[in-house]
């Protein structure tokens, strides 16, 4: 049986397709016997919400806070055709018992937008009631799921992004959620993004990271600098010291949400990347899979969620088959204001969001072209993780002596690497891979974790000998 949805203007299929062998071992893993003896059928939509949720992060994708509201912005609605005809509602009709079983049928066609909010504390609030989804969204993330070009795009957006909030006036982006829900959320960041189109949302409550990082026995991250800070209004204290460590929950949540003092919310949005790749590798674990069920099982209380059951399938099985190296993180361009009386207080877009919302999120912007910028015009920054500070001076001359003069060195990375890093951190992974040529090795990460005062960052590691095969 064919599994479909439909737009407003065309058809879009959710035909079979065979199932990959990653699918399939997820699939083994999540038999009836588990989902009955957890309970994920009640409730049925926020089993799937969370299905969706972990079904992508074990490819690449953690979406760090979740809760899907009805689409009334979106341009698209994706209904199933079949159960339409048959006079049955997808919102009341009981979940499939073999539910994992049927993930191979389903195949996204469409490009998908989604928006993910991360609400946070809201005083008074019990945790995963829905009074606790009205407060401010303390992460906003821009989630594309291509088919087309077989990719997953995260654009991180600074929370004191400025935007034009109906009947408030210019605000931080962050209060839209908690004026008017993910409703007035979803519309003021698509007007704020170039009207870029929003098909869902994502919400998930204040504990939702903790408890999914506890749930995962926790996570692995290398802490560049050690971190002292403390904030009673706000309940958090965080003290991490530098170096590689395991991160429970409290500790994982305290370093997404740490904000160093003249940095506005830059270096909290590495963090949170840094974070995102880290539970990705986490969650890429044969070793998690079996643990799917008590996850979803123990997460169920904060998230809420109206996708329908078919497309979130759909996302799933788009994710289980992605090549890791697709998964790509962005941030958008921007620099603090510095005409407020807190120079951090707002965070102003660049009309270079208009290159990257046109080239990486499907807005069709009259006059703007796929960016044509010469290799040699990128500004490259040069960071060692080698220990081996000679490897930094001769990647300088090599450079220069291929053209390159906008060239800066970094501080060395205080974790040495074997393999060299090419940090696309300006969404531009076509002139990353051209500088992979270039250099002969390395091995490109479109994130927002390197310098970004540069387009490019070359992280150097133990493998960095020789250059353009010399």
């Amino acid at each position: 049986m064919v599994k479909e949805a439909r737009s407003e203007n065309q058809q879009t299929s959710l035909a079979r397709a065979d199932g990959s062998s990653r699918s399939q071992s997820l699939v083994k893993h999540m038999t009836n016997e588990k989902v009955e003896k957890f309970g994920l059928t009640m409730p049925r939509w926020l089993f799937l919400g969370l299905t969706v949720v972990l079904g992508i992060t074990a490819s690449g994708l953690f979406v760090s806070t979740l809760a899907l509201m009805t689409p009334i912005w979106s341009s698209k609605d994706f209904l199933n055709p079949e159960m339409a005809a048959a006079g049955k509602d997808p919102e009341t009709t009981p979940l499939p018992v073999n539910l994992w079983e049927n993930l191979p049928d389903y195949k996204l066609v469409q490009p998908m937008n989604i928006l993910i909010l991360g609400i946070g504390n809201v005083p008074n609030a019990v945790d995963g009631s829905a009074d606790s989804f009205k407060g401010n969204s303390s992460t906003m993330l821009l989630v594309r799921l291509n088919p087309e070009n077989k990719t997953i795009r995260v654009l991180s957006i600074p929370r004191d992004s400025m935007s034009l909030i109906p009947e408030t006036g210019l605000s931080k982006i962050s209060a839209a959620n908690a004026r008017g829900g993910s409703v007035l959320a979803a519309r003021v960041v698509s007007k704020t993004l170039n009207n870029v189109r929003i098909d869902r949302y994502v919400r998930l409550s204040n504990s939702a990271l903790r408890e999914l990082v506890d749930q995962l026995g926790g996570v692995d991250m290398f802490i560049s600098e050690p971190i002292n800070f403390e904030n009673p209004s706000k309940q958090l204290s965080v003290h991490l010291a530098k170096g590689w460590q395991t991160l429970n929950g409290e500790k994982a949540d305290g370093f997404a949400r740490y904000r160093e003092p003249g940095l506005a919310d830059l270096g909290r949005v590495q963090r949170q990347q840094m974070l995102l790749q880290a539970l990705r590798d986490r969650l890429s674990s044969p070793a998690i899979l079996p643990q799917m069920p008590q996850v979803i099982h123990a997460m169920r209380k904060y998230t809420d969620t109206n996708l329908k059951w078919e497309e979130m399938l759909a996302v799933v099985k788009f994710g289980l088959t992605q090549d890791p190296n697709n998964f790509q993180l962005m941030m958008l361009p921007g620099v603090t204001s510095r005409l407020s009386k807190d120079p951090d207080s707002y965070w102003l877009t660049f009309p270079e969001q208009l290159q990257m919302m046109n080239d990486y999120f499907g807005v069709s912007i009259i006059g703007v072209k796929p960016l044509q910028k010469s290799l040699n015009n990128q500004k490259i920054s040069v960071q060692n993780a080698a220990n081996n500070p000679k490897t930094t001076e001769k990647l300088v001359n090599y450079l220069h002596s291929k053209g390159f003069t906008k060239v800066t060195v970094m501080s060395d990375w205080p974790d040495a690497q074997h393999e060299t890093q090419i940090i696309a951190q300006k969404a531009n992974p076509e002139a990353a891979a051209e500088l992979q040529k270039v250099l002969g090795l390395g091995k490109v990460e479109v994130s927002a974790t390197g310098d970004l005062q540069s387009d490019l960052t070359i992280r150097l590691g133990k493998d960095a000998t020789t250059f353009g095969g010399k």
